[in-house]
């Protein structure tokens, strides 16, 4: 499977971050941020020029692009993925990673083209209130996967069982790699959409996706999470605060509280 690396100019962070939301709603599902250069990856068949042509109009930056082979792509995220530590709370990392975990929680995974190691602030945020609920004897759904990384968590902090779904082929194997790694028998992979949750009843639903796609599945999510069930919601700037506020309480939801981290947001709703 071909791939497309996208080399964008960057200007600042809070640019680096605004592009990333904006290709991830477009499909790109890897990104790399390097000395005045943001790296982003899409599948060949996905992709567009046009859109990518308007973005990058709209943030008034330069790009290039060239075709890379998937098994490249993977060897990249392997020669720059670093451990990262979760404020004492828990590790992920790499299995060719050898250093000393302190953290109550070690995940470790390959990432290969899945969003999701815990490098990105929105990934960290949702790790964040995760350690703040109550998980233990929870049915969670985890919708937009990527590595598997908070389903992992979750049944880390006892969760009764975890569906974990995505609808990128790439990162349902990616996820069943990780959990066989971490050595989980409570996390059920599936591939496709919120829809093929069925009647699947979740007391606590993790989204770290992006905006457009918790705007368009935001009344399914509430009509799928069980009654007095938690919603935690990321892949959001500080600027989609307000939308995502009107659609979750227009939905029926209940807002409780919200984390920041480096101009993205956390959420936090109840049914």
């Amino acid at each position: 499977m071909q791939h497309l690396k996208v080399t964008l100019t960057i200007t600042s962070q809070d640019e680096c971050d605004v592009l990333i939301a904006l290709l991830a709603e477009a499909g790109y599902d890897g990104f790399e941020d390097d000395n005045g250069k943001l790296y982003a990856y899409i599948g060949q068949v996905a992709f567009n020029e046009e859109e990518l042509k308007g973005i990058a109009a709209q943030r008034g930056a330069d790009y290039t692009t060239e075709v890379i082979a998937a098994q490249n792509w993977n060897a990249l995220w392997e020669s720059n993925f670093e451990p990262v530590v979760v404020e004492g709370f828990c590790t992920i990392r790499a299995h060719f990673h050898d250093i000393q975990v302190a953290t109550p929680y070690d995940i470790v995974i390959t990432p290969k083209m899945s969003f999701g190691t815990g490098h990105h602030a929105t990934t960290q945020l949702m790790m964040l209130w995760m350690k703040e609920l109550d998980v233990k004897g929870k049915r969670v759904l985890d919708f937009g996967t990527g590595t598997g990384v908070l389903a992992i968590l979750a049944e880390m902090l006892g969760a009764a069982d975890v569906l974990a779904i995505d609808n990128d082929e790439w990162s349902v194997t990616n996820t069943l790699e990780n959990t066989e790694r971490n050595k989980c028998d409570k996390i059920t992979v599936m591939q496709g959409s919120l829809e093929i949750a069925g009647d699947y009843a979740p007391e606590l639903i993790l989204a770290n996706i992006n905006r457009h796609i918790l705007l368009q599945y935001m009344p399914m999510l509430y009509d799928k999470l069980a009654a007095g069930g938690t919603l935690l919601m990321s892949g959001l700037l500080t600027d989609d605060r307000e939308i995502i506020m009107q659609a979750a309480t227009g939905a029926g939801f209940k807002y409780k509280n919200i984390k920041e981290q480096a101009n993205w947001i956390a959420m936090v709703f109840e049914k």
